[in-house]
């Protein structure tokens, strides 16, 4: 039964603390293509839209590994948070990201990164390997950024 496969839905949330103003994290992160450096594994970042910021901006991420992700802002909240959608390149139904910053104080600002996605009928092993990998994935990239925005 281990091996059979079927649709499996989880919800991924990660969140640190940026000793950073609200509006340095949301400068940061709402670059839509400013993301080599802080996202783990990715080469490169490229509009496929004119829109730039906003619901209707699209991206194309070229990770280390070859893997090429379209990606589609969904909504999009100013000064406190965006949601996305991947289109083609993830080994799943849905995938529906949103990125959102709440100030602690003055001076520093929780970045939070929350996922709900669905796979593409994976077994429960490819399942939970699939989100241990985009759990190290958000850890590792949110802790890039908490260092660049700190240093």
């Amino acid at each position: 039964m281990a091996n059979v496969k079927k649709f499996h839905s989880r919800i991924v949330k990660k969140q640190i603390l940026i000793n950073a103003t609200h509006d340095k994290v949301w400068k940061k992160i709402s670059n839509i293509v400013g993301l080599p450096g802080w996202i783990d594994e990715i080469k490169k970042a490229t509009y496929l839209s004119k829109i730039k910021r906003g619901v209707g901006a699209i991206r194309k991420l070229i990770f280390d590994d070859g893997n090429v992700i379209e990606e589609h802002i969904v909504i999009w909240n100013p000064n406190h948070s965006f949601s996305y959608i991947a289109t083609t390149g993830l080994p799943l139904r849905v995938y529906h990201a949103t990125l959102s910053v709440q100030p602690k104080n003055k001076k520093s600002a929780y970045l939070t990164w929350s996922t709900y996605l669905n796979s593409k009928k994976m077994t429960v092993k490819q399942f939970n390997e699939f989100i241990l990998y985009l759990e190290a994935f958000y850890e590792k990239s949110l802790q890039n950024i908490k260092f660049q925005l700190e240093n």
